[in-house]
């Protein structure tokens, strides 16, 4: 059936609604929370300056882009932003595997042995799997998150650019380059089965019309990559059927767990400071 048009002031969304609409912002929040996290700890380590600095911006503008989610939750009643961000329980997380992954051996604070060739895959493909959402999300039923979306997009665009000229460059350069960047591809595309899933909400978000379908993001995603593979004659990867942990549930990997430590830890400290 038709979704019914929905209203967009929160205090007159049905139930079902606000639970759909509460759910999907978490899923996007919570993803460019972790994000922007893993991000954030390469500050000093990537490869050149300027390297560096376009990467800590990315990570900067991916904080902005959560906060802004976080902010839609607060509207909805969901909790403060900054508590929704900041304190909330692994099980209560929403975010994809993909998105809490460490960076690599050791801690950004000690001896880190960080993988900048997963760094790159991992940026990449989870930033044409947000340009694809928030494309969607333009259109979205619920107003306040295509508003959010359409200012997401402008960004976004230099993201994607950011990452797809690292990733070409660096599987079009030497044997060593090339065969850490398959292995990465193979760990990033092993923890890609829950990008694209809305847990247990799926029919609700679909139906009223928030965001396009499961099936249509995962289509318009390979199609999106289609053009990079076959011009460094790679075969394009895909998304596996059913993932191992579902973060859209709330299953998380002990990265996770360490990673929200962490952050609490810091939040904490100053509970008041402007993230």
């Amino acid at each position: 059936g038709e979704a019914k048009k929905m209203s967009n002031s929160p205090n007159d969304l049905t139930v079902e609604n606000k639970e759909a609409i509460t759910s999907l912002l978490f899923q996007l929040a919570d993803d460019d929370f972790m994000y922007a996290y893993r991000g954030s700890e390469w500050l000093g380590l990537a490869p050149h300056i300027e390297a560096d600095i376009a990467s800590s911006s990315i990570s900067q503008d991916s904080m902005g882009h959560a906060a802004m989610f976080y902010t839609l939750l607060e509207d909805l009643g969901a909790g403060n932003a900054n508590d929704l961000a900041h304190s909330r329980k692994a099980i209560e997380r929403r975010n994809s595997i993909l998105t809490e992954r460490v960076n690599g051996e050791g801690y950004y604070m000690e001896t880190p042995h960080y993988d900048w060739a997963y760094a790159v895959v991992r940026s990449y493909l989870y930033t044409q799997a947000k340009k694809v959402k928030i494309d969607s999300l333009c259109g979205s039923s619920y107003k306040s998150i295509a508003e959010a979306a359409v200012k997401v997009r402008i960004e976004l665009y230099y993201h994607r650019l950011h990452w797809e000229i690292w990733f070409k460059q660096l599987m079009s350069s030497t044997d060593i380059a090339k065969n850490k960047m398959n292995a990465a591809l193979k760990l990033v595309m092993n923890d890609f089965g829950d990008v694209f899933s809305y847990g247990n909400q799926k029919q609700a978000i679909e139906m009223n019309k928030l965001i396009g379908t499961e099936e249509e993001m995962k289509a318009n995603w390979t199609a999106s990559i289609v053009p990079v593979f076959t011009a460094l004659q790679l075969e394009v990867p895909e998304i596996p059927e059913s993932p191992a942990k579902n973060g859209r549930m709330g299953e998380h990997t002990k990265d996770l767990d360490e990673a929200l430590t962490t952050l609490s830890e810091v939040y904490l400290l100053d509970p008041v400071a402007i993230w």
